[in-house]
């Protein structure tokens, strides 16, 4: 048998497979059952922010009575915080493999107390989703870039556990920016967070979400950025998400310098119990490669490794179109 344990953020996981932020990691039982088949940790689902100021809104139609805003707005915080911080615990007490709380965040400041507490509950990390889009004219993309730093900074300065970012792709220089992450103490970083993308139905004219879920053909700007930073900044662990749909896809990722990935869609689309399929082929892999240890091929053809680092760039893509006639 390989071995298939890993370190993750300072964590120690018994395979790099972490089940991301999902209504499949919402429940206790839904937990439990991924500790069983297999999964190295858990990412807990997140609570967003927008959500509690949308439920507190939700609580107050029909009053007349501003005095009342502050007070429901807060009742509906602090009951939406209580029962996160529940599941942590009840969560912690179940399994042994690491717990991963997560909060989808805009500001620091309403989420200081919150950090605090979620590491007084027990949970082994915590992953910010952090998303601004950048829309606004007046504001350069270091405007943008500083926001993320700002919100890192102040939470590394209340907790100390480890500490993951999880990044959408949309920056000038994403390499800059980690590295800037990285000087802030962050412990990791995801690449990539998945978000709400609008499409339009042209049939009633209206805005809708376009597929929520990834695809396996998604695995391509990961990769590309995995095995960059990887390379340029090997200080900080990484963990790639977003069309991971298979066992191969995993090898891809820690080919090119993840030292986990996470799962999500490919559970939603196939069932959780899909998991020992994807940790099994993984590790057959392994045995056929003669790789006794995830850390003997991790980075193996990660930027700096490979013999023309330009295959993870875009003349990469232009030499193949003008290659067809």
């Amino acid at each position: 048998m390989a071995n298939l344990s890993t370190t993750y953020a300072g964590l120690n996981l018994r395979n790099p497979f972490i089940i991301g932020s999902s209504g499949i990691t919402s429940s206790l039982d839904k937990i439990r059952k991924l500790d069983s088949l297999g999964a190295g940790a858990i990412v807990l689902k997140s609570l967003f922010e927008e959500q509690i100021r949308h439920e507190a809104g939700r609580n107050l139609e029909g009053s007349d009575y501003p005095e009342a805003h502050d007070y429901v707005k807060a009742y509906t915080r602090e009951n939406s915080v209580s029962e996160y911080l529940e599941l942590i615990r009840d969560a912690k007490r179940a399994i042994s493999i690491p717990v991963i709380a997560s909060i989808n965040c805009v500001s620091a400041s309403e989420w200081m107390d919150f950090a605090v507490k979620i590491e007084e509950a027990g949970a082994d990390a915590l992953e910010l989703n952090v998303f601004y889009l950048p829309v606004d004219k007046d504001k350069s993309s270091a405007d943008y870039e500083k926001i993320y730093c700002d919100i890192l900074e102040a939470m590394r300065g209340k907790i100390k556990i480890p500490l993951i970012i999880k990044l959408g792709y949309h920056f000038t220089n994403l390499t800059h920016l980690v590295n800037q992450i990285y000087f802030r103490k962050a412990d990791s970083v995801v690449l990539f967070n998945r978000f709400y993308e609008p499409d339009i139905n042209i049939s009633d004219m209206k805005i809708i979400s376009s597929e929520v879920f990834s695809s396996p053909a998604d695995i391509r700007n990961s990769l590309r950025w995995v095995g960059i930073i990887s390379s340029s900044i090997p200080q900080i662990d990484i963990a790639a998400s977003t069309g991971i749909h298979s066992g191969d896809a995993a090898v891809k990722q820690i080919l090119a310098g993840a030292r986990a990935v996470q799962l999500c869609s490919v559970l939603y689309k196939n069932g959780i119990e899909f998991l020992p399929k994807i940790i099994d082929r993984f590790e057959s892999w392994m045995i056929e490669h003669n790789y006794k240890s995830v850390n003997e091929f991790r980075g193996k053809l990660n930027y700096g490794n490979v013999g023309d680092p330009a295959v993870y760039e875009r003349a990469q893509f232009m030499k193949y179109f003008s290659s067809q006639s």
